[in-house]
């Protein structure tokens, strides 16, 4: 593979992403990519301003950052998929209901324009407007929002220009940030308590609008999921047992979701921080040419190695996958690339696709930046950033050991080989460039030298602009501005699931039905903690399955991990504990995302996929178990009693992928695939007489397999081959 040809290849698998993630994406054409182009540069160029040069008032901020994302979403993507063939418009059928529906837009953002030029220019405060003035910009802002998603469905939009209907939310979304800021201060007291009518309209027509961008770029299940807990806020009173409640009125519910306690709140707070910067550091990363470099030399790493395109997976994946948040994404952006040469050496498709989600799905667990989820959770458990990375250690060691212990036991069972050496890219001259891994490495000494997480990674983004200058690909003002342009494109999916997350959120917490599952957890661990622990982790799972893990987390962390925390577990173990099983949710059967996109790259059936992911990524499942009994995988302890769980952990997942695999020096029966899953549970727990019962487990079999295995032939390739 020539350093031209694999760059393509990656230019292919970033668009076959972009197509993957939002399948209805327009590519918009003259004036109109013109305008989205500066929208998204003012938007990730704003970000950047704020968080460090011009702070501003905090609600300010996070409306100004969700009504952009609205604005953005509604504007690259499309309500369903466009068909193929532009149809003839048939513009006597749309005439009637564009200018209504664009009327009642153009009303309500004139209206909210007019208050601000009267307190700007006159004075005026809420109380001097006149008395028509919000009650009819509600309902014009309503009715606009209802019709504009209504019309988006009934209308086929165009993949090159934005339909009339999605201007019309556009507005709607514009509408609903200059409402809220004009009230602002009168907000931050009476909404969810004492609102007033446009308050309460204003506050319905988001929630809408948040919820159809979240459809549009994520799917339904998180807005099912948001509808259900919507509707729980009302029926409440007729439910049985702890999800009862006393139930709400409407504009007090409402109301309460759009204020820092729910949409505007820790949710929102990440994604308008943490999610925009890092977006933008791998935007830059990606304009600049160096996240091809990280591909280009797991390949020369890796490459020649037996299955080498699938431990180039597992590197490349982990690199990507720890910046741009997405499990499903980083399957399509990698393994567009990967899975094919995968296929090429041997793997089943199944296989292959299964090996690339898992890896993928295993970047969200990959300090320093682990998706986005270390954020989220500094910001819920007010625990500092660097610490919650170095616990992260030694559990994403331990997952991507075990991944490439399965890749590589299979590759030997069925005798593969790597790529040869004339399609790989020269490792020695990936060396003399090793400079571009600078941007990282800024990155994570900047943070344990004790800057904040924003300003690490500023100096990073800047770091990669300079890095950049050193490469054919320099950046200058015009590569600068496409790549800010990027991370807006890029980080629209993140920020309307933070934001529907936060309703979510914002309902867990007005009902306190968070506090009631942990009564419940609480009750469970009475009878065996062990009993509450799956308890967890299937609620963990569930909540997490079709979710982006940003959401997932978040919903997590609101209903599960308090829970936990009351049970006596350190905060640091118990959130851990659920974060890791809301990102695995994504190799989970029935819905397992990032299987299913690896599965739709190498053709390979859905179901039997997720399932073989889940194999492969099997120590994540039982990783979280053993640090809530032994936390020293959390680097919590005696710094010897660390380096012991970390060496007899790392040999128990060498014999949990022998067991997964059935392979260990020569095809493993029944029996031993059973012994060498006791042993390897035996070293992940962390004992001092576990790991010797181990240690014995996997010296006998070892001698074992040596002794007899090899002498009946099949500790070779061929004859494995042949057994398989």
């Amino acid at each position: 593979m020539t350093r031209s040809e694999n760059t393509g290849s990656i230019d292919a698998a970033a668009a076959a992403a972009a197509e993957e993630g939002t399948s209805s994406q327009r590519n918009l054409t003259r004036w109109q990519y013109g305008l989205l182009f500066a929208l998204g540069l003012t938007y990730t160029a704003f970000h950047l301003l704020v968080l460090n040069v011009f702070p501003i008032e905090t609600w300010s901020f996070r409306i100004l950052h969700v009504a952009g994302a609205l604005v953005i979403g509604f504007a690259i993507v499309a309500a369903c998929t466009p068909p193929a063939e532009q149809r003839r418009r048939r513009w006597a059928l749309e005439l009637i209901p564009m200018v209504l529906t664009g009327g009642l837009a153009l009303y309500a953002l004139g209206t909210v324009a007019l208050a601000h030029a009267l307190r700007a220019f006159q004075g005026l405060d809420a109380q001097s407007m006149p008395p028509w003035l919000f009650p009819s910009f509600a309902w014009a802002l309503v009715a606009a929002t209802v019709l504009g998603i209504l019309f988006a469905w009934v209308f086929r939009p165009r993949s090159d220009r934005i339909g009339w209907y999605d201007w019309s939310l556009m507005a709607a979304s514009l509408s609903v940030a200059g409402y809220l800021l004009f009230h602002l201060a009168a907000l931050q007291f009476r909404a969810g308590v004492l609102p007033t009518q446009p308050d309460f309209w204003v506050s319905v027509a988001g929630i809408l609008l948040i919820l159809e961008l979240t459809r549009r770029v994520a799917g339904m299940a998180l807005v099912v999921i948001a509808a259900v807990f919507i509707l729980y806020g009302f029926i409440g009173p007729w439910l049985p047992g702890v999800l009862e409640h006393s139930g709400y009125a409407a504009d007090r519910f409402f109301t309460y979701l759009y204020t820092d306690n729910g949409i505007l709140g820790p949710t929102t707070a990440v994604s308008s921080t943490y999610i925009v910067l890092f977006i933008a550091f791998a935007a830059f990363l990606q304009a600049s040419k160096v996240g091809d470099y990280f591909v280009n030399f797991a390949f020369a790493a890796a490459g020649r190695a037996r299955g080498g395109p699938a431990k180039v997976a597992i590197f490349a994946s982990g690199l990507m996958g720890m910046i741009n948040g997405t499990s499903a994404g980083n399957v399509v952006a990698t393994g567009s690339l990967t899975i094919p040469l995968m296929k090429r050496v041997g793997y089943k498709p199944r296989s292959a696709a299964a090996i690339e989600a898992a890896a993928s799905t295993g970047g969200q667990i990959m300090p320093p930046v682990m998706g986005a989820g270390a954020f989220i959770m500094a910001e819920v458990t007010g625990i500092p950033y660097t610490e919650l990375v170095i616990a992260a250690l030694i559990p994403a060691v331990l997952y991507f050991a075990s991944v490439y212990f399965m890749v590589d036991m299979e590759a030997s069972k069925l005798g593969m080989k790597g790529l040869p050496s004339k399609d790989l890219p020269r490792l020695g001259a990936l060396l003399r460039q090793v400079y571009l891994f600078a941007p990282i490495l800024i990155l994570i000494g900047a943070l344990f030298l004790g800057y904040s997480v924003i300003r690490a990674g500023t100096v990073a983004l800047m770091s990669a602009v300079v890095v950049s200058w050193l490469t054919p690909f320099r950046l200058g003002p015009m590569g600068a501005a496409r790549a800010l342009e990027l991370a807006a494109r890029m980080s629209i999916q993140l920020i309307a699931v933070c934001a529907c997350a936060g309703i979510i959120v914002g309902v867990i917490g007005l009902t306190g039905v968070g506090l009631r599952f942990s009564s419940m957890l609480l009750s469970v661990a009475e009878n065996s903690q062990l009993l509450a622990l799956v308890f967890a982790m299937g609620i963990s799972v569930l909540l997490g399955m079709g979710m982006p893990t940003t959401a997932a987390y978040a919903v997590a962390a609101s209903v599960v991990a308090p829970g936990l925390v009351q049970m006596g577990v350190q905060p640091l173990v118990a959130h851990f504990f659920v974060f890791y099983f809301s990102v695995i949710s994504a190799i989970t059967p029935p819905v397992a995302l990032a299987a299913y996109a690896g599965a739709a790259i190498s053709g390979s059936e859905p179901m039997r996929t997720s399932v073989t992911a889940f194999k492969v990524g099997l120590a994540a499942f039982i990783v979280p178990f053993i640090f809530f009994y032994h936390p020293t995988l959390l680097m919590q302890g005696e710094w010897w009693q660390i380096a012991q769980s970390l060496v007899t952990s790392l040999v128990g997942v060498y014999l949990l992928a022998a067991a997964a695999q059935g392979w260990f020096f020569g095809r493993a029966p029944w029996l031993a695939r059973g012994l060498l899953f006791a042993g390897a549970l035996s070293l992940i727990s962390g004992g001092l007489i576990t790991d010797a019962l181990g240690l014995s487990t996997a010296a006998v079999l070892l001698f074992w397999q040596l002794r007899f295995a090899r002498g009946r032939g099949e500790g070779t390739p061929a004859a494995s081959s042949e057994a398989t």
